[in-house]
C-alpha cells in the first residue's frame, strides 16, 4: 500500500504502460483517474480496478486540448478531492526519417508527446503547488537519450520530454514537487507491432531484433509500471529531475 490515500491521474490510461499502471496504482492503494480518448476501453479499465474494490473514474481527454487537461483535473480533484501524482503517460509514434516525415505526422508527435505532457503538467501544478505536495512521472524514451533509426519526430519529442522534467524539476523542487521521468525501451504494448508493420517487418523478424538487447527480450507494460511505481511514492524521496532508464540494457549496448 504505497500509494495509500493517494490520488493519481493517469494519461493514455486505457492500454500498454498506462493501463498496468492504473491497475498497479489502485492495488498499491491509491484512488485513480483514468484518461484517454477510446472511451470503451478506458471504462473497461476503470471497471476492473472497481471491481476489486479500488477507486477510479473515466474522464475522456485528449492532451492536446488545454481545455480538456484543465477539465481531467477538475474532475479528478472533484471526485477525490485532491490530485498527488500525475503520469504523463499518453504517447503517439510513426517511423519516418525526415525526409518522409509528413508535416501532420510531426505536428502530432509533438502535440500529443510533448505538448500534452506540458499541458497536463500546467493544469495539474497549481493545485500541487497549493498543497505543497506532488510527484509529476513523465513518459519518454530510451530514444529521448539516444538516436533512433526511422523515428525523427518520435525522438526529437521524447528528447524534449526529458528536458521538460529537468526543467521542471529545477523550477519546483521547493514548492514540494518531484519531477522525474521513465525512458523505457522495447517494451510489450500495441504500439509495437504496429511500429513493425510501419517498417514492413514481420512480428516473429521485428522479435528476433529486440532479442539483440543484453537481457535478450523485450519489457512488459507491468515492469515499466513498477517503475513508475517507485517513483510514485516515498521510495524515490531524493529523486527529482531524472531520467530513469528502463529498457533491457538497450542504450548501454
Amino acid at each position: 500500500m504505497r500509494l495509500e490515500n493517494k490520488v493519481a491521474l493517469i494519461t493514455g490510461a486505457t492500454s500498454g504502460i498506462g493501463e498496468a499502471t492504473a491497475l498497479l496504482f489502485a492495488r498499491e492503494g491509491a484512488s485513480v483517474a483514468i484518461t484517454g480518448r477510446n472511451e470503451e476501453r478506458g471504462r473497461a479499465v476503470s471497471r476492473r480496478i472497481l471491481e476489486t474494490g479500488g477507486k477510479a473514474i473515466f474522464i475522456r481527454t485528449d492532451v492536446r486540448k488545454i481545455d480538456e487537461c484543465r477539465r481531467a483535473v477538475e474532475e479528478t480533484l472533484r471526485a477525490f478531492g485532491r490530485l498527488d501524482i500525475l503520469f504523463n503517460n499518453a504517447g503517439v509514434f510513426f517511423s519516418n526519417t525526415t525526409l518522409d516525415c509528413s508535416e501532420e505526422q510531426w505536428d502530432l508527435q509533438l502535440d500529443v508527446n510533448l505538448k500534452g505532457t506540458f499541458l497536463m503538467s500546467k493544469c495539474a501544478l497549481p493545485g500541487m503547488i497549493e498543497q505543497g505536495s506532488g510527484v509529476i512521472i513523465n513518459n519518454s524514451s530510451g530514444w529521448g537519450l539516444v538516436g533512433g533509426d526511422a523515428a525523427v519526430a518520435y525522438c526529437a519529442s521524447k528528447g524534449g520530454v526529458v528536458l521538460l522534467t529537468k526543467a521542471m524539476a529545477v523550477d519546483h523542487g521547493r514548492q514540494g514537487i518531484r519531477v522525474n521521468c521513465i525512458c523505457p525501451g522495447d517494451v510489450d504494448t500495441p504500439m509495437l507491432p504496429e511500429d513493425a508493420r510501419m517498417r514492413g517487418l514481420k512480428w516473429e523478424d521485428y522479435l528476433a531484433g529486440c532479442g539483440n538487447r543484453p537481457l535478450g527480450r523485450i519489457g512488459t507494460s507491468e515492469e515499466i509500471a513498477k517503475a513508475a511505481l517507485f517513483l510514485a511514492s516515498d521510495d524515490s524521496s531524493f529523486m527529482t529531475g531524472a531520467a530513469l532508464v528502463v529498457d533491457g540494457g538497450g542504450t548501454a549496448d
